[in-house]
């Protein structure tokens, strides 16, 4: 069911580019200083070689190969992999193969960085870990990383959310209260981080979990509600169904002036394969 739903998106693979935000500058200076890749803002040093599973329509792809990394990525559903396609078509760097994470074979390559953008959630639990480990070169780095935006007015945060729990989208589990991201992340099972899946697990050390906040902008309602019809709780819902849904948010975005003012954060977990000789 997992990956059924996980292909919904490719239904609608432009809306989808078009109105999901991009991945900033400072994840990627991060993901690269912990890989040994490159400077802050800088282009990729040395021979570091990466491969992104989940890639979608390339919104992560495009900032990592726009430093110059090279890049195998790994997208399921051969629609949303043909806009990923357009969009890298200036980057002969960016390799791209078309199958489920499952199925993918590397075929004896290993891979100096592994990740995912807003995709592991959607991988199996049983295998994931190992699969990532196979990939990786002794001492690989691994970084998962998903976009995630706040709501900043509480009133208007409330009286969505009241909406979403009639339906049952379940929209506001990436569309928060801005003021809930105001710590740092928490490790829990319940919430799903990642950091709590890894942290038993020794083939993988120099565990961190990072915050990004990126700041607030203003959305008027149509921008953010085309957002919110590209996430899968909402796709998966019968068209009448689906039309109400949107229709009762835009009232009440209507109430408030037709606008939101959301935080963008973006949360990060990287971990490393332990090195040669250092471990299983």
């Amino acid at each position: 069911m997992a990956q059924e739903r996980a292909l919904v998106f490719g239904t609608t693979a432009e809306a989808y580019d078009a109105a999901r935000p991009t991945y900033p500058q400072a994840l990627v200076d991060t993901v690269l200083a912990y890989a040994g890749g490159a400077s802050a803002g800088g282009a990729v040093t040395g021979s570091l070689r990466a491969v992104e599973f989940g890639a979608g329509t390339g919104k992560a792809t495009a900032v990592f190969g726009g430093r110059g990394l090279p890049v195998l990525a790994v997208e399921p559903d051969p629609r949303m992999a043909e806009v990923l396609r357009r969009k890298v078509a200036a980057l002969p760097h960016v390799e791209i193969e078309v199958s489920c994470f499952e199925q993918w074979q590397p075929g004896g390559r290993r891979f100096d960085l592994a990740y995912a953008a807003q995709a592991w959630h959607w991988l199996d639990p049983e295998t994931r870990r190992d699969r990532v480990f196979d990939m990786l070169a002794p001492g690989g780095a691994l970084a998962l990383f998903w976009n995630l935006l706040g709501i900043v007015d509480p009133v208007v945060h409330r009286e969505l959310a009241a909406v979403d729990t009639a339906y049952g989208a379940g929209i506001l589990r990436v569309t928060g209260l801005a003021s809930d991201f105001d710590g740092e992340i928490e490790s829990t099972e319940e919430n799903g981080w990642a950091g709590w899946e890894f942290g038993a697990d020794e083939r993988f050390t120099d565990q961190r979990s990072v915050r990004l906040r990126n700041g607030v902008a203003r959305r008027g309602a149509d921008s953010w509600l085309a957002a919110v019809a590209t996430y899968s709780g909402v796709q998966i819902m019968e068209p009448e169904r689906r039309a109400e849904f949107l229709a009762e948010l835009r009232s009440c975005l209507d109430a408030h002036g037709g606008f939101l003012d959301i935080a963008w954060f973006t949360d990060l977990f990287v971990a490393r394969r332990v090195p040669a000789g250092a471990g299983a």
